[in-house]
């Protein structure tokens, strides 16, 4: 098996690191929208929910258009069987601020927003013999509609709904135009598990299994060839080990904490130059990492196979690059056009796919290039990052008036989908769609200690129930698994991973080192006593 041993490689993957570790959630798509800033009374308590209006001309069903539920009225229906279907009639004035001119049956009235509150508007609806009412917005955004402070009649007996001004227009036109428009208004609520989130957990756990293996391989390969040396001291094995670089990078607890610095600045920067140009940027450098990781991936897996053993051993000299095998070369060209046809047709239903490949292959190269040396740097590196992911995910509110992390990922005021550096599935039970996605740093940060344990397991020659790599594991599948418990409990809100995963983990091997008296070489060492090979050579001759 080849192990990637370019410099150049490390030195790009430690480049981006920062970057791709920056976005650490999980998330599903908000459904009910909390508001802080107007507060519940008796009669203006409902939670913001978004709507599903379908729309009918005549008998033919056309677009369906969503709206956002108003702070008073009644709560909508949640399934569509059960949502009346009716007529839609314009507001006469079209403010609706005063008593309508034509007359109301039951219709869902259709309201221009102004001049008057939300709720008088609906007062003015109701008492007009309206069922509903739809207030078309004076933006293409949806705005929160909520009681005014010094209104004291907030006790509205239909539904208040808010659409976006294209929405409204489109309703209006074909209104005008003499044409029977008809709507439903419900708000289906989103079911308490989608396999999407089963899926995303499995590729989670999957990844860093995979990535914990390869690491612990290459250590044991190292610490072989290392002890072989020191054996025979020849000067074979010594010009080879002189002329041959690992890739490795081992952090340390400066850079474990400067880590922290650099993706806040990073996740700044993101939040307010966010924009379509930075978005294609982002995509760019994302496809360079997939190409990256992509190819290492590619060439340790065909190493493992015997036909492929010359062109993984013979190698040559490419300017900037120096030694590559050519095995490498001949696998370059299909990596680099798949993460340019991805990201042309990054846009397409199924281009998550490819996002996704391109993601777990840059994620399991990082964790096997870059490495957690003892459990002091994991610690510390996953309780900045456990401070990080709170901060910027709650906390950053405070200052910024919404969630800077979730801002970032969904790519809000970019016209784009949302940033690159996530993994996600499309949710396919939910009424909504969307997807269900997890940053690279869920899995990165937590899969550097993870794959540090099997490290010590296999140096150390424990058994899988023996050693710690197993509960390691186990505490990152639980942590992870009460995220998305947590996900679902708040109806969507993005949610810290790391919030649940780091005490898990990080508890998890602090409690089993101490409790086996491992502790001081997990701590400080990260791994094993071992004897020198001379001495055992000794030992066995008397």
């Amino acid at each position: 098996m080849e192990v990637p041993t370019n410099r150049s490689r490390a030195v790009l993957q430690v480049a981006v690191f920062s970057l791709i570790c920056s976005f650490s959630f999980v998330f599903a798509g908000d459904i009910v929208h909390q508001d802080d800033i107007a507060p519940k009374r008796p009669g203006c308590d409902n939670n913001f929910v978004l709507v599903k209006v379908p729309t009918w001309l005549g008998d033919s069903e056309e677009e369906e258009f969503v709206g956002v539920g108003a702070r008073f009225g009644p709560t909508l229906e949640s399934k569509e069987k059960d949502a009346n279907k009716s007529r839609v009639a314009l507001a006469d004035p079209p403010d609706c601020c005063s008593t309508p001119k034509n007359k109301l049956t039951g219709e869902v009235i259709l309201v221009h927003r102004g001049n008057c509150s939300f709720t008088a508007k609906a007062h003015v609806a109701e008492a007009a013999g309206a069922s509903a009412i739809l207030i078309v917005n004076n933006q293409t955004e949806l705005f929160k509609m909520v009681c005014e402070p010094d209104e004291n009649n907030v006790h509205i007996g239909i539904p208040a709904v808010m659409l976006p001004q294209d929405a409204g227009s489109s309703l209006e036109t074909s209104i005008q135009n003499k044409l029977n428009v008809y709507v439903q208004l419900y708000s289906p609520k989103r079911p308490l598990v989608d396999v999407a989130e089963v899926f995303l957990w499995l590729m989670a756990v999957g990844t860093i299994l995979c990535a914990s293996y390869w690491s612990a391989w290459t250590a044991r390969e190292a610490a072989i060839e290392q002890d072989k040396i020191l054996k025979d001291a020849s000067d074979e094995y010594l010009n080879t080990e002189s002329s041959r670089s690992s890739g490795v990078v081992d952090i340390n607890t400066t850079s474990a904490v400067l880590f922290v610095v650099i993706a806040s600045c990073f996740l700044v920067m993101l939040y307010k130059l966010m924009s379509y140009w930075f978005i294609e940027v982002l995509v760019v450098l994302f496809a360079i990492g997939g190409v990256e990781g992509l190819q290492t991936c590619l060439v340790a897996l065909l190493s493992c196979f015997r036909c492929f053993d010359h062109a993984a051993q013979t190698f040559v000299k490419v300017p900037f690059l120096g030694a590559v095998s050519y095995l490498t070369l001949s696998v370059t060209p299909f990596c680099v056009t798949f993460a340019v046809v991805w990201a042309v047709y990054r846009r397409i239903s199924f281009a998550w796919i490819g996002q996704d490949i391109l993601g777990i292959a840059l994620i399991v190269t990082v964790i096997q290039i870059i490495r957690v040396p003892n459990l002091k740097v994991g610690t510390v590196l996953l309780s900045c990052a456990f401070l990080y992911d709170i901060f910027w995910v709650f906390v950053s509110k405070w200052w910024f008036h919404e969630s800077v992390m979730i801002m970032v990922a969904r790519g809000d005021k970019s016209g784009e989908d949302g940033i690159p550096m996530l993994l996600k599935i499309p949710r396919m039970f939910d009424p909504w769609g969307g997807y269900s996605i997890i940053g690279f740093g869920d899995i990165i940060l937590p899969g550097l200690l993870v794959a540090f344990s099997l490290r010590y397991d296999w140096l150390s020659n424990k058994s899988l129930r023996a050693g710690y790599f197993l509960w390691a594991m186990l505490a990152y599948g639980l942590g992870l698994l009460i995220t998305y418990v947590a996900l679902n409990l708040m109806d969507g809100h993005g949610q810290p991973a790391l919030l649940y995963i780091v005490p898990f983990t990080v508890g998890t091997l602090l409690t089993l080192g101490k409790h086996r008296g491992d502790l001081r070489h997990l701590w400080s060492k990260g791994e094993p006593d071992r004897l020198c090979p001379h001495v055992q050579l000794q030992s066995s001759e008397q």
